[in-house]
């Protein structure tokens, strides 16, 4: 490790620590090497500018952020919730059901766990706390553990920038998170089932079966997105950035025409938020650029590679020390960085050693999203507990215990890639 790049990690640690924001920090500190170093400070505005605007991949994020916004705005949560109230909420721990089905579902059209805990998530918090039915803590951390699922379950906005970095296929990788995805969920429904068991939680009146079918009818528009999408994508007639679109004017037409619950006020405020949310990440993706330049500069992620085949690792060892690493930095890094600056080391080690990409991207995208809930970043926590008010010390004594299933399901899914992979395989992907 050059002088040089020990700076920049100094850099960035020292101001990452003290609050700036973290694209600001990589950016900041990226500077200072190519200063340093003698080279060329405009290099870092080339990197950035022309791995922004020459992929087109990326532009699939901001188009995902707008159509999650569109939902939270209509009628689409509340009618989905609904439906999901009147599937699942007849068992015992009814509510806490309701909120994976609902977290499932809602994945399927907004591709962020963020949206997801701060959109449908309120909402169920408050349902599942009125009248005391469920302690505030428990509803916030099944709420938490729930939006985990969201960016496992296509469309993904990690698993795009995982596609970005690793130059693998957006449709494989979609593929590949929906058996992973709906098992995580099965663990979460079964472990909230036996907590209500114990803890006697209540059951919700259920729907009655005449219901039923007006219920369904009046959810079904919305639950059609899901299948649009995936037919679009695997059926050849979109791309998945072209599908990114479809989903946002679709959640447009459901909200402003369809269900008529969209002002020309609202659409305004959606997108100012929107760009906001966008802009956000596309300075730290700028920055994520710009750093993986300096560290392509320092040749690391080669003599890494060349390090850990010397060593004759096998590779499931790999595995297991890259998730206690990536699960280590998830309680103090955003996903995000953790995407596109760390895993970028790795991907190298993996093609020697034989390990399949796919899985691996499908194993460090829910790595990241367990991080998200895991103290003391915990970014899902900080947001659950700005929507609702629930204080951080209930939500976290209630976490701890979905953390640890998570991990354990995590496990499942390193053990046994091929509950990963056998999805893209039906559709013509070769492991590798």
């Amino acid at each position: 490790m050059s002088l040089e790049f020990a700076l920049c990690i100094s850099t960035l640690l020292f101001l990452a620590g003290i609050g700036t924001p973290i694209g600001y920090s990589t950016i900041l500190a990226s500077l200072i090497y190519l200063f340093v170093a003698g080279q060329d400070i405009a290099l870092a505005a080339e990197t950035a500018l022309w791995g922004l605007y020459d992929s087109f991949i990326i532009l699939a994020v901001p188009l995902f952020i707008v159509a999650a916004n569109i939902m939270n705005a209509g009628t689409i949560s509340d009618r989905l919730l609904s439906f999901c109230v009147a599937c699942v909420g007849r068992f015992r721990g009814g509510l806490g059901h309701v909120n994976v089905v609902a977290s499932l579902i809602f994945s399927g059209m907004s591709g962020s766990a963020i949206a997801d805990a701060a959109g449908i998530g309120k909402i169920i918090i408050e349902m599942m706390t009125k009248g005391g039915r469920f302690p505030a803590g428990y509803a916030a951390a099944i709420t938490g553990a729930s939006a985990v699922i969201g960016p496992i379950i296509p469309p993904s906005i990690p698993m795009v920038m995982y596609a970005l970095i690793s130059d693998q296929s957006i449709g494989y990788l979609f593929l590949a998170g929906i058996l992973p995805g709906l098992f995580i969920g099965i663990v979460l429904m079964s472990l909230n089932y036996i907590i209500s068991t114990i803890r006697d939680f209540p059951r919700d009146e259920p729907v009655l079966l005449k219901e039923m079918p007006r219920v369904t009818m009046n959810a079904f528009p919305a639950l059609l997105m899901p299948g649009i999408l995936l037919y679009g994508i695997y059926g050849g007639v979109t791309t998945p950035t072209e599908a990114a679109a479809v989903a946002a004017a679709y959640a447009l037409l459901l909200s402003g025409f369809f269900y008529r619950a969209l002002k020309l006020t609202s659409i305004y405020e959606i997108l100012v938020r929107s760009a906001k949310s966008s802009a956000s990440i596309g300075l730290v993706i700028a920055g994520a650029l710009i750093l993986n330049y300096v560290v392509a500069s320092e040749n690391i992620p080669s003599q890494l590679a060349s390090y850990l085949v010397g060593l004759d690792m096998h590779p499931l060892v790999f595995m297991l020390l890259v998730n206690i690493l990536l699960l280590l930095l998830g309680t103090l890094l955003e996903a995000t960085t953790i995407i596109l600056v760390i895993i970028p080391l790795f991907i190298p080690a993996c093609v020697e050693l034989g390990i399949d990409l796919i899985h691996f991207g499908v194993i460090a995208v829910i790595n990241t999203m367990i991080g998200l809930i895991t103290p003391p970043f915990g970014m899902l926590l900080f947001v659950i507990n700005s929507v609702t008010g629930i204080s951080l010390k209930e939500i976290i004594r209630e976490t701890w215990i979905f953390i640890a299933v998570l991990i354990s399901a995590l496990a499942v899914l390193v053990l046994f890639p091929e509950i990963v992979l056998w999805l893209p395989q039906k559709f013509g992907y070769v492991v590798r």
